[in-house]
């Protein structure tokens, strides 16, 4: 693309700056109003084609278009390194409740199951249609069903089937040994405090009250359960 550029545009591009020079008056003036145009786009596309680029060339696009971009030495994986950093640093302040990773390299799944293991959804966009993160990941897209429209879609129905499986289990009962084990002891702390000190027996249960380390809980006496009330006393 260089030596191209240099054999053909560059030296057309010289010619014009000759003849423009040489010429006097009237003729000069008209020279540069007849060249103006294509001495603009040459200078445009040197530019773009002769200034050294740094990486790909595409930081100050993507920044124009609203994206954060980081930049990284030329190292060895670098790139890499600095991009799992970055979302374990997002993940532990919590500003995202969902990670979408474009990417095929399988170097990520560890940063995909982290991401996982602290409850954010995950979403990878890339061309292997069966990669490592895409099963790792809640959902995968290729990039022919983003320009196609059909991730746009789809996306709807999955994040339904997020918001109903978190319904359904905040709903779903799952043993907690914890909670149990807390149940079971206060239970167990109720019948050793009865037997140690307090008076347990059915009458202060189902009648007048029980006692237990010197205080009293009264309940109202309202008789047997199968003495029923008289029409009298009902009167």
């Amino acid at each position: 693309m260089v030596n191209h550029f240099k054999q053909i545009h560059e030296r057309e591009h010289q010619k014009r700056v000759n003849q423009i020079e040489s010429a006097r008056g009237k003729r000069r003036v008209n020279l540069v109003g007849k060249y103006a145009m294509k001495m603009q786009k040459y200078r445009n596309a040197s530019r773009d084609v002769l200034t050294p680029k740094t990486g790909y060339g595409l930081a100050d696009e993507l920044k124009r278009a609203g994206f954060w971009v980081g930049t990284v030495s030329n190292k060895p994986q670098a790139a890499d390194v600095a991009l799992k950093e970055h979302m374990v640093d997002v993940m532990d302040k919590k500003k995202a409740e969902c990670v979408v990773l474009v990417s095929d390299d399988s170097d990520f799944v560890g940063v995909v199951k982290e991401a996982k293991s602290r409850c954010l959804k995950t979403v990878v966009v890339g061309n292997l249609e069966h990669g490592a993160l895409k099963r790792v990941a809640d959902a995968g897209f290729s990039w022919q069903e983003v320009l196609m429209g059909k991730a746009k879609k789809e996306a709807i129905s999955v994040v339904e089937k997020w918001s109903d499986r978190e319904i359904l289990e905040r709903l779903e009962w799952r043993f907690d040994p914890e909670k149990e084990r807390d149940a079971y002891a206060a239970v167990d702390a109720f019948y050793n405090e009865t037997a140690s000190g307090g008076e347990f027996d059915d009458d202060s249960v189902f009648g007048g009250g029980y006692e237990m380390g010197g205080g009293v809980v009264e309940r109202e006496d309202s008789g047997s359960w199968w003495e029923l009330d008289s029409d009298e006393a009902v009167s």
